[in-house]
């Protein structure tokens, strides 16, 4: 399923670069929307299980996904 996060932190092009380098292994194809505030990172997470990691993984970048 396509999921759609708000993150903080994120406020530039290296830093989506630097999240989709860096991730993209792991979850495959990143998007990262600069154009809205606070940014959105969109990926296919298949379980909860793979959110979670996501999330972990996120906030080791210094990310932090905001939970509605």
């Amino acid at each position: 399923m396509t999921k759609v996060f708000k993150a903080k932190n994120i406020s530039c092009i290296n830093c989506a670069n630097l999240i989709k380098g860096s991730l993209e292994d792991d979850f495959g194809e990143i998007e990262v929307n600069l154009d809205v505030s606070p940014k959105e990172v969109t990926l296919e997470i298949p379980n909860d299980e793979t959110e979670k990691k996501f999330k972990e993984e996120m906030r080791d970048l210094g990310y932090d996904v905001i939970d509605d």
